[in-house]
């Protein structure tokens, strides 16, 4: 597959599944090939392939003579890291952040948990150096290393968890933290609190204390939808966790 082709593969996918993530064609709505390939100018090929990755989504159902069709949101692989971008990008952005970060409070506190009692040692020990750097850059006001560090630090937790199901949340979790810092969804400064309740989920987890770890993970991201239930355009204040 050339670049050229694999460029308008590209830009119907880019045009038709953030359409379809915002509910822009309701459940039940009918494509067809002949005329994806009308609207947007390609081959058949490629009109096909990007219903193939919509399909492997499960955004869209193809059946012969019936057409290319919207299935509800029930049947989306919600889960999948492009889609959560494209709902993120719409105009249903907060009911995507509240429930990712609901999914986070029903998840993380137990992760942080099990990491105190499961993760290697030496592995534990290195979370807190985590933590220091992200106290460091936070108080600097470097979010891009800020984000970096927050990314990993939540990702060494579902590690550590060794729970291959929690592990597999990883970079569902790491679509809310870059989502919230794409739209400006976060401080120019993190909270001192969030800065703390951080440094104490790592030494918790460190030293083998899964209630302590728990209690603080819990803390973390229950303040983080409970900020977006109270004032989600707070977009400038440092008030919100990361």
């Amino acid at each position: 597959m050339g670049t050229d082709h694999r460029t308008l593969h590209n830009r119907v996918l880019a045009v038709l599944g953030p359409a379809i993530a915002a509910g822009e064609y309701s459940t039940g709505h009918t494509f067809t090939l002949q005329g994806l390939e009308e609207d947007f100018g390609v081959s058949r090929t490629v009109a096909r392939e990007a219903v193939r990755v919509l399909e492997s989504m499960r955004l869209v159902v193809s059946r012969p003579r019936t057409g290319i069709r919207v299935r509800p949101m029930r049947d989306w692989s919600i889960f999948d890291p492009q889609l959560i971008r494209w709902r993120l990008a719409g105009s249903g952005r907060m009911e995507q952040l509240r429930s990712l970060n609901e999914l986070r409070a029903a998840v993380e506190p137990g992760a942080a948990a099990l990491a105190a009692v499961r993760g290697d040692a030496q592995a534990r020990a290195h979370l807190v150096v985590v933590a220091d750097e992200m106290v460091r850059t936070g108080r600097a006001g470097d979010l891009d290393t800020f984000l970096e560090l927050d990314i990993a630090f939540h990702r060494h937790i579902l590690e550590l968890s060794e729970n291959e199901m929690l592990m597999g949340l990883a970079q569902v979790v790491s679509e809310v933290l870059v989502g919230r810092t794409s739209y400006d969804l976060m401080p120019r400064h993190p909270r001192p609190e969030a800065l703390r309740l951080h440094k104490a989920v790592a030494q918790a987890i460190r030293d083998g204390l899964p209630d302590v770890a728990e209690a603080a993970m819990r803390a973390i991201v229950t303040e983080v939808v409970e900020a977006l239930e109270d004032d989600p355009t707070r977009a400038d204040e440092d008030d919100v966790p990361a």
